[in-house]
């Protein structure tokens, strides 16, 4: 059995979807040559096979192939909660208005026009996959820290959503595939003022659940924050933690997403200083970790 080395594993994967592979020829050889390991399907129902299989770090993907065309295989690709971050390049021969903008309702991130020029798919790619990654990071991040992060577009969709989020959604009965327009509204409406209180969606029984926006992400995309809590009942641990002024600011630009260096260039002290009082708020939080503590604070700032 051939061995592998591990950097061979840590390349990224680019799965290129063509009717007509072998005229591709070219560019999978410039791909590989680049550091990317290759994968070919010939049409959008064996991608949606391979996607069972793996996920790549990004498509080129043939807009118009028989069968399932390649703007139709990329809306199923967006509709699994797990394929959401892949950035999907359409490689097309139509470069009408018409075409690239139904390319980008798709859920198309870019695209490149027939004949493909290699330099500019090298590029292009090169930016969409380490774009891609620093999301995942986020988004594991995220995940890491239990918060019910949810990503409204600008058609009143979801577009990503946390496990704790898609946990908070299905106790109310909300169905993430559907508009948000029954139970949130208009998100371009939504108060994205850092300091505005939660506002309460729905109530089921005793508990309730609560939404704060964490302001715009995207072109009309906008961030929320959900919490699921007992009426009147605080959702962290914050308020009673008796944290000196001084580290209540600290843990405030922690929330905000600032770094050591940041925290400490904003109010005047040293890196090493600030992280003497992340200890003692750890501490005091019952926490020990940094993504720990800052979900702790931004559930705080939404009450």
């Amino acid at each position: 059995m051939p061995m592998h080395s591990d950097s061979e594993f840590q390349k990224p994967v680019v799965l290129v979807v063509d009717d007509a592979p072998d005229s591709l020829g070219f560019l999978c050889d410039a791909l590989s040559q680049a550091g990317y390991t290759v994968l070919i399907a010939n049409d959008g129902e064996s991608a949606l096979a391979r996607l069972e299989w793996v996920v790549p770090d990004a498509i080129l993907l043939d807009a118009v192939m028989p069968g399932l065309s390649g703007f139709e295989t990329c809306r199923r690709i967006r509709d699994e909660p797990g394929l959401t971050h892949i950035p999907v390049i359409f490689m097309t021969g139509l470069s009408g208005t018409a075409e690239v903008v139904e390319g980008f309702t798709a859920g198309g991130t870019d695209y490149v026009v027939k004949p493909v020029r290699v330099e500019e798919v090298l590029a292009r790619l090169q930016a969409h996959v380490r774009n891609a990654r620093a999301v995942r990071i986020a988004r594991q991040a995220v995940d890491v820290a239990g918060l019910g992060v949810l990503v409204v577009d600008a058609l009143g969709r979801v577009a990503w959503r946390s496990p704790r989020a898609a946990e908070c959604l299905s106790q109310f009965g909300i169905d993430p595939a559907a508009s948000t327009a029954d139970w949130l509204g208009n998100p371009a409406q939504l108060d994205t003022d850092p300091a505005a209180e939660a506002r309460c969606l729905r109530e089921l029984g005793d508990q309730a659940l609560f939404a704060r926006s964490l302001g715009a992400v995207g072109l009309g995309e906008h961030m929320l924050l959900l919490d699921v809590r007992r009426r009147g009942e605080s959702s962290t641990r914050v308020a009673g933690a008796q944290l000196t002024p001084r580290e209540a600011e600290v843990l405030s630009w922690l929330a905000k997403g600032k770094t050591n260096r940041d925290i400490g260039d904003i109010l005047g002290m040293s890196p090493r200083t600030v992280n003497k009082h992340l200890e003692h708020i750890y501490e005091k939080l019952g926490v020990e970790t940094r993504a720990a503590a800052a979900a702790l604070a931004m559930r705080a700032s939404s009450d």
